[in-house]
């Protein structure tokens, strides 16, 4: 779906108390590349059958009771952060958590002129302030935009000047 694909994204975060909430979330930067090398080489060597429809993306150890993976649950995806966190990036094991990371994704593309509602709808929220209390603004937010905004207002009188 899209110009760079789309992941379904079927046990996403959910907010408090109305569980999680399912969303497409749309390949950019390269991560249908990743996420094709993931399937192919990675989740096609867990036991379970990874073509069947409604197969987990992220398998667990545990099984249900027809045999089949069942989701990796998000303490294990914690644990796995956090471990190669600290083998990856010394210093940073306990600072580096899926949340710290929802609000990374929030902020750089935020930072790099995406649209606000496109962020919005990438991170599941149902209401803007949500979105915007995730997104970190740069403290040279202000001046770059002035310099932006002076360039492009610069910009039909080239020519002009000598």
């Amino acid at each position: 779906m899209g110009r760079f694909g789309k992941l379904h994204v079927r046990h996403g975060k959910g907010a408090r108390g109305s569980g999680p909430r399912e969303r497409m979330v749309p390949l950019i930067n390269g991560v249908g590349r990743t996420l094709r090398w993931f399937i192919e080489d990675v989740r096609g060597q867990f036991d379970d059958d990874h073509t069947r429809p409604g197969a987990p993306l992220f398998p667990s150890e545990r099984k249900n009771t027809d045999g089949s993976s069942r989701r990796a649950g998000d303490d294990a995806l914690r644990d796995g952060l956090k471990n190669a966190a600290e083998a990856h990036l010394p210093g940073c094991g306990k600072k580096l958590t899926p949340h710290v990371l929802r609000h990374f994704y929030a902020s750089r593309p935020y930072a790099n002129g995406l649209d606000r509602l496109a962020i919005q709808e990438v991170l599941g929220h149902s209401w803007i302030a949500t979105t915007m209390r995730s997104v970190h603004v740069q403290q040279t937010r202000v001046e770059d935009a002035w310099v932006t905004g002076m360039e492009r207002a610069a910009k039909p009188l080239e020519g002009l000047v000598r």
